[in-house]
C-alpha cells in the first residue's frame, strides 16, 4: 500500500532509510516529526520530506500513514493526537504494534446531521432533543437512535410513548428507558431505535443495526435525518454536519486527549454541558478551531406542577441536586421534598422509593425510570411526570444548528 512514513531525528539517518527500504509497503513521502539528536544534516532517507502531516496526506494521497518514530519525540499524548489527525483524513494509522482504523461511513441518500458524544451521560440525548425540535419548527426530521438497550430490530416511534405504554414494554422484557423512546416522548418527533454492542477507541460500533435504521428511516423522505450516538460510539453514517456533546463533569485531558481528539477533529460543533472553565475551551480549540457553546441542563417537567409535592429523579451527581431542586422551585413552582440521582443504581433507587411525601413523581426517561420509578409510582397511587433536560446558555445556540442544518442539507448526498 502506498504509505506516508513518519520518523524523527532520535533515530540515526541510515537506520530510518534502511527501515523505509524495507517495509513492505511502497513508502512515497516521510513526515520528520521532530527530534535532533541523531541528526547530522543533510540525511537522505530515499524520499521526500513533507512540511506536515496534512500537507504530505493532501499532496502524496498514501493509502496508509506508517509510524517509525518512537517517544520522545511522540510519547503516548502525542501518538493519539497523530492518531486522531490521520483518522480525521480517513486514513488507517499503524506502528510496530498498533493499528488504528477510522470508522466506516456508510454514504446516506438524504441530508443528515449526528449528534456524537464524549461518553456516558454528558448530556447527548438532551442536545439530540433539542436539534430535533428546533429542525422539526420547519422541516419534516426523523431521527435514528442508536443505544445498548435498543431494540432487536430498528422500530419505529411515530406517537409519544406514554407512561402506560413505557410500561407495557417494561413488563414484557424491553428496556423501556431506551434513548430513541426517551428522544420520541419529549422532542415529538418519529425517531427509529436502533441498538449496538461495543465501541471501538474511535467509535466504531462492535455490532448495531443502524444501518437498518437508517434505510427506514430514508423510505420516509424526510427533510432531514438526525443521528444520535450511543455513549462515545458513532452512528456509522456519512453525515453532513456533526455536533459532539462532552461534559464539563469529564477530566480536560479525557475530552481532548486520546481519540476524543479525532471526535473533536470530525465536528462542526461543540456542545460542553455544565457549563466550560477556560483551561477547557482553550484546550478544545488547541485541537481544532471549531465553535464551542457551553450550556447547562435544567429539568424541565412537560406537565405543570405549580404547587404540588414533587420527588424528582434524575441520573445528576449529588454536587447538582440543590441547583436543580432550586430550578424546579424557582421556575416551576413545585415544592420538592425529594432529589435523587440514583436512577442507575437500582438498589439504592428502590430504597429510597420506599418513604417519600411526594403527590408527584417527576422522572427522567432514562436507566430505571420505567421499571422502577413509574412500577412505584402506579403501586403507590402518585402521578408520574415525565421530565426533559433544557438546554440554557447565553450563547445562540440555535443559531449555530441551524446554520448546521443548512450545510448538511445543502451538502451533495450519495444514493
Amino acid at each position: 500500500m502506498r504509505a506516508l512514513a513518519i520518523i524523527d531525528g532520535e533515530h540515526y539517518g541510515p537506520v530510518v532509510r534502511d527501515a523505509l527500504d524495507a517495509s513492505p509497503h511502497e513508502i512515497v513521502a516521510a513526515w520528520l516529526a521532530g527530534g535532533t539528536e541523531k541528526l547530522i544534516g543533510g540525511e537522505d532517507y530515499g524520499v521526500p520530506l513533507v512540511a506536515s502531516l496534512e500537507a504530505g496526506i493532501a499532496e502524496y494521497e498514501p493509502e496508509v500513514v506508517l509510524d517509525l518514530s518512537d517517544e520522545p519525540v511522540l510519547g503516548p499524548r502525542e501518538r493519539f493526537r497523530v492518531a486522531s489527525r490521520v483518522l480525521a483524513a480517513g486514513l488507517p494509522y499503524l506502528g510496530a504494534d498498533f493499528r488504528f482504523d477510522s470508522p466506516e461511513l456508510a454514504p446516506y441518500p438524504i441530508p443528515s446531521l449526528a449528534v456524537i458524544g464524549t461518553g456516558k451521560r454528558v448530556g447527548k440525548t438532551a442536545v439530540t432533543g433539542h436539534v430535533a425540535r428546533l429542525l422539526a419548527r420547519d422541516r419534516d426530521v426523523v431521527v435514528v437512535a442508536m443505544g445498548r438497550g435498543g431494540p432487536p430490530e430498528p422500530e419505529v416511534a411515530d406517537v409519544r410513548p406514554t407512561p402506560e405504554f413505557l410500561l407495557g414494554l417494561s413488563r414484557g422484557g424491553r428496556h423501556a428507558a431506551s434513548d430513541y423512546l426517551e428522544t420520541a416522548a419529549l422532542a415529538g418527533v418519529v425517531t427509529i431505535g436502533c441498538r449496538r454492542c461495543g465501541g471501538g477507541l474511535a467509535g466504531s460500533p462492535g455490532e448495531s443495526n443502524v444501518l437498518a435504521g437508517a434505510a427506514l428511516a430514508a423510505e420516509r423522505k424526510p427533510d432531514l435525518v438526525v443521528f444520535d450516538g450511543s455513549g462515545a460510539a458513532i452512528p456509522p453514517v456519512d453525515v453532513g454536519a456533526r455536533v459532539l456533546v462532552t461534559s464539563s463533569a469529564q477530566p480536560v485531558d479525557v475530552v481532548t486527549g486520546y481519540l476524543n481528539a479525532f471526535r473533536i477533529l470530525m465536528s462542526d460543533l461543540v456542545v460542553v454541558t455544565g457549563g466550560a472553565s477556560g483551561p477547557l475551551l482553550e484546550a478544545i480549540r488547541e485541537v481544532k478551531d471549531v465553535p464551542v457553546v457551553p450550556v447547562e441542563l435544567r429539568p424541565r417537567p412537560v406537565e405543570p406542577l405549580a404547587g404540588r409535592r414533587v420527588a424528582f429523579f434524575s441520573t445528576a451527581p449529588s454536587t447538582a441536586h440543590e441547583t436543580l431542586r432550586s430550578h424546579l422551585e424557582e421556575q416551576h413552582g413545585a415544592v420538592v421534598t425529594h432529589v435523587s440521582g440514583n436512577l442507575a443504581r437500582r438498589e439504592a433507587l428502590q430504597a429510597e422509593l420506599e418513604d417519600l411525601d411526594a403527590d408527584v413523581y417527576l422522572v427522567e426517561i432514562k436507566a430505571a425510570a420505567i421499571d422502577v420509578v413509574a412500577e412505584a409510582a402506579l403501586s403507590q397511587g402518585r402521578e408520574l411526570v415525565f421530565a426533559d433536560n433544557e438546554l440554557v446558555t447565553d450563547a445562540d445556540l440555535d443559531a449555530e444548528l441551524l446554520a448546521l442544518a443548512e450545510r448538511a442539507t445543502a451538502e451533495e448526498v450519495v444514493a
